[in-house]
C-alpha cells in the first residue's frame, strides 16, 4: 500500500472515529438530560387537591361546642359557597391529614365583620381547642398566627402570648368584599399572605401535618375556592 493510500486510510478511520465519538456524547447528553428531568420533576411536580368540591360537604368533619346542635344547620352549601353561621362555637376539618403544601382559601362577611380562622396543622382529637396553629380571620386581623393547644415556633419568644401578630397594617377588603389567604406550610416555616400581601413568618413550627379547618366563631362568614397545592415526592 502506497503511502498516500495510508494517510487516505487514517484520514477515513479518523473521520469514522470522530462521528462516532459525537454521536457517543450526544447520547450521553440525551440521557443526561433525561435523568436531570426527571429528577427536576420528581421533586418539583405538583398537585391541586380540592378541599372542598363546591358541592357538598362529605369529605368534612364537624365539631361543635354544644354537642346538642345540629352541624348541618351551622355548615351549609349554597349557591357554590360554604356558609358558617357563627353560633354555636365550632369548626369543620378534613377528614384528611395534609403537609408540605400551599393552602388557598378565599373568604368574606356577608353582613358585618366578625371572627373565624383557618386551622394548619389540627391534631386529633377532636376538641375545644385542638393543637393546631390559627391563621386569624377576625375582622382586621387577617395575618396574625395563633398557636393552640400547646403549638409553638422559634418566633414565639413569650410564652404568655398565643399570638405573633401579623405585620404592618391590615390588607383585608370591607365587607361583603372577597379576600384571600395563601398559606405556605412546610416543615421548617409557615408563610402567611393575606390579598397577596406578605404578613406573617415563623420558622420551627412544633406541628407540621395535620388536618385544615375552618372555623365558627361569631358572626356569619362564607368561603369559597378551597384547596392546596402539594408537591409530589
Amino acid at each position: 500500500m502506497t503511502e498516500e493510500k495510508i494517510l487516505h486510510t487514517r484520514s477515513n478511520n479518523l473521520v469514522y472515529l470522530s462521528v462516532v465519538l459525537v454521536i457517543l456524547i450526544l447520547i450521553i447528553l440525551l440521557v443526561s438530560r433525561q435523568a436531570i428531568n426527571k429528577m427536576i420533576k420528581s421533586t418539583t411536580e405538583t398537585e391541586k387537591v380540592l378541599l372542598w368540591n363546591q358541592e357538598n360537604l362529605d369529605n368534612w368533619i364537624f365539631f361543635l361546642k354544644e354537642s346538642t346542635a345540629d352541624p348541618f344547620g351551622v355548615f351549609t352549601v349554597k349557591d357554590s359557597l360554604i356558609h358558617i353561621l357563627g353560633t354555636p362555637f365550632g369548626y369543620m376539618r378534613t377528614k384528611d391529614v395534609y403537609r408540605d403544601y400551599k393552602l388557598h382559601v378565599e373568604w368574606r362577611w356577608p353582613a358585618e365583620p366578625g371572627n373565624s380562622g383557618v386551622f394548619l396543622n389540627m391534631q386529633e382529637p377532636d376538641t375545644i381547642w385542638p393543637g393546631l396553629i390559627e391563621c386569624q380571620l377576625m375582622a382586621g386581623n387577617a395575618g396574625d398566627l395563633v398557636f393552640l393547644g400547646g403549638t409553638d415556633a422559634r418566633e414565639r419568644v413569650d410564652k404568655t402570648d398565643k399570638v405573633i401578630k401579623k405585620t404592618g397594617d391590615t390588607s383585608e377588603n370591607k365587607a361583603g368584599e372577597w379576600n384571600e389567604y395563601d398559606i405556605i406550610n412546610r416543615n421548617d416555616s409557615i408563610i402567611v399572605y393575606v390579598n397577596g400581601i406578605l404578613k406573617n413568618t415563623v420558622t420551627s413550627p412544633s406541628v407540621t401535618e395535620g388536618h385544615i379547618g375552618l372555623q365558627s366563631e361569631g358572626a356569619p362568614i362564607e368561603f369559597r375556592n378551597v384547596y392546596l397545592i402539594q408537591t409530589k415526592r
